[in-house]
């Protein structure tokens, strides 16, 4: 069916984008931690300089900042499989697409709740079935048809010459009635009605089972885009505000003479989180890409 492989095309194509999106948000923060981890290193090197470092902290340093750099390259990666996937969609040169412009707002659908648990059958999923019971259907016409007799009519006209004996014979007009009469229907059309008939019932049951899988598995996207909003949001007004701060503070607790290691653990924490961030993100965003281009009239773009 056109109209659902071009839902599924939409689909794709926002999901890739999304992938892209994220590694790309990814790539970002950790560019941030990295100033962090050459301003660590600058610090390092200078209170070793000045008799009031050690090798340790400066070597954990340069550690930090290599760990950011091996991260960095392996988002970078995700990056570019995101990007040729996205262009793969698009059927565009990789080099071309750039992971710029905002997100969309994945706390609102095109289309209501209520509409998508209403309107199944015009889903994308479903959408080749109402063709397949259409097609059972005409063959069940066909062998009721079958059981009809055929009529059918005809008509000569001959024109007869004269007879031996000399006497002139009428021309003749014919007219001819036939009846076609199936044989033996009661067994051999009867049973291919009744075939007809249950092949349509398989398709209609196997429709009805396709309806309650699409709407369970519909159900379980929407549970999952609400839970994916709750821990998205939770992460970006609490738990990442709190993480860069405790990084910072860490930091500038250092350039006054303090310990190292408060950094380096807040630095780890901070990746991490962003790492975490950025799945659930990705999560949240192919869940509202699953559910915004559903339905044919969802004209959504991310």
């Amino acid at each position: 069916d056109s109209e659902a492989a071009r839902l599924r095309l939409r689909q794709a194509t926002a999901q890739a984008w999304i992938a892209l999106r994220a590694a790309q948000e990814l790539i970002d923060a950790i560019e941030a931690q990295r100033e962090q981890a050459a301003l660590a290193i600058e610090l390092a090197k200078a209170r070793l300089a000045g008799g009031r470092g050690s090798v340790v902290d400066a070597m954990a340093a340069q550690a930090a900042a290599l760990d950011l750099d091996n991260r960095r390259d392996s988002a970078q990666g995700q990056l570019e499989a995101a990007r040729a996937a996205l262009a793969r969609w698009l059927d565009v040169d990789p080099a071309h697409l750039a992971a710029s412009g905002s997100w969309p707002d994945f706390a609102a659908l095109p289309t209501s709740e209520a509409e998508l648990l209403g309107r199944l059958d015009h889903q994308a999923a479903l959408l080749p079935w109402q063709a397949r019971s259409d097609l059972a259907q005409a063959a069940v016409d066909v062998a009721v048809a079958g059981k009809r007799p055929d009529w059918s009519i005809s008509a000569s006209y001959g024109q007869r010459s004269r007879s031996p004996g000399g006497m002139r014979r009428d021309d003749m007009l014919m007219f001819e009635v036939a009846v076609g009469l199936p044989l033996f229907a009661r067994n051999r059309q009867d049973r291919d009605v009744a075939a007809r008939r249950a092949e349509l019932a398989a398709v209609e049951a196997e429709h009805e089972d396709a309806r309650r899988a699409q709407l369970d598995t519909l159900r379980e996207t929407l549970a999952q885009w609400h839970a994916m909003q709750r821990l998205v949001a939770r992460k970006q007004q609490q738990l990442l505000p709190l993480a860069h701060d405790r990084s910072r503070t860490a930091l500038a607790a250092y350039r006054g003479g303090g310990a190292l290691q408060p950094w380096l653990d807040a630095r780890r924490d901070e990746l991490e989180l962003e790492v975490e961030h950025t799945t659930h993100l990705s999560e949240l965003g192919r869940a509202w890409a699953a559910l915004a281009f559903l339905l044919p009239t969802a004209e959504t773009t991310p």
